[in-house]
């Protein structure tokens, strides 16, 4: 699955955080200080990214030549 550019629930755009997010939470930092840090005060939203699955490479396995 890819990151919506919105959240499904408020709209809000969050498209743009995800490289952030996944950078900042591979070097260790704590979900919870990343998600406050660029913004994320709705629980929507940070449902959004912690249950974001990063499948992206998995799908490209199956692309049709």
């Amino acid at each position: 699955m890819i990151i919506p550019i919105r959240c499904w629930s408020c709209g809000k755009p969050i498209g743009h955080l995800w490289e952030k997010y996944k950078e900042r939470t591979a070097k260790g930092e704590e979900i919870k200080t990343v998600l406050d840090d660029l913004g994320l005060e709705r629980y929507c939203c940070r449902a959004v990214f912690m249950g974001q699955i990063d499948l992206i490479d998995v799908a490209a396995q199956f692309k049709k030549f």
